[in-house]
């Protein structure tokens, strides 16, 4: 996916032929952000291209995250630059619970952290364990979330937002660490992977 694409996506702005805003016919209408026809039925290809769009981005996401664990050493895997900020470990189990919590409680999805608990510190290999099951977890949920509540809303920080808007807020939230990640990466004198885009 072009990272312009992305972007208007995330605005809200580059769905709206996909989600075939035809109000001058009247056979299709947009109800906030949701794809309906005139019947109030949701329009299915408006939902499968977001699946589609949406699966393109956590796999990759995915792909970049992982080039990010498995640079680091395990044994500076308790690593923090001050004594206030989590470890690198801490930031990935961080980015796991934050991710699975914020799709259950707001997309009705189950957690698989509901009734676990993970250690505050892991070594390397649950590091990665961990973050293959959330994307796992994450992929499993944008197959399985009905059309409809794909196209629902959610709160979100203040605002009202579409599900599917929500799994791109979640995907930033990780951008936002694996950023962090990498400087830890070179505090310790690894040259972080080059890897680009979308």
């Amino acid at each position: 996916m072009k990272r312009t694409r992305f972007v208007k996506n995330l605005l809200g702005f580059g769905l709206l032929s996909t989600l075939g805003c035809k109000i001058d016919n009247g056979e299709t209408k947009t109800t906030g952000n949701h794809a309906k026809t005139s019947s109030g039925a949701v329009n299915t290809s408006s939902a499968d291209n977001l699946r589609k769009e949406l699966m393109e981005a956590w796999l990759k996401s995915e792909k970049m995250t992982l080039a990010n664990v498995e640079q680091m050493p395990p044994e500076v895997f308790k690593f923090k630059y001050t004594e206030e900020a989590m470890t690198f470990s801490e930031q990935w189990r961080h980015c796991v619970i934050y991710t699975c919590g914020q799709l259950a409680g707001r997309a009705g999805i189950e957690n698989p952290y509901e009734n676990s608990k993970l250690p505050v510190q892991m070594p390397k290999n649950d590091v990665i364990k961990e973050l293959k099951n959330m994307y796992s977890h994450v992929r499993e949920s944008i197959v399985e979330l009905s059309d409809k509540r794909l196209l629902s809303d959610c709160e979100f920080a203040g605002e009202t937002i579409p599900v599917w808007r929500l799994f791109y807020a979640m995907e930033n939230h990780i951008i936002h660490h694996r950023g962090q990640c990498v400087v830890y990466l070179r505090l310790n004198g690894i040259i972080p992977k080059g890897y680009y885009g979308w």
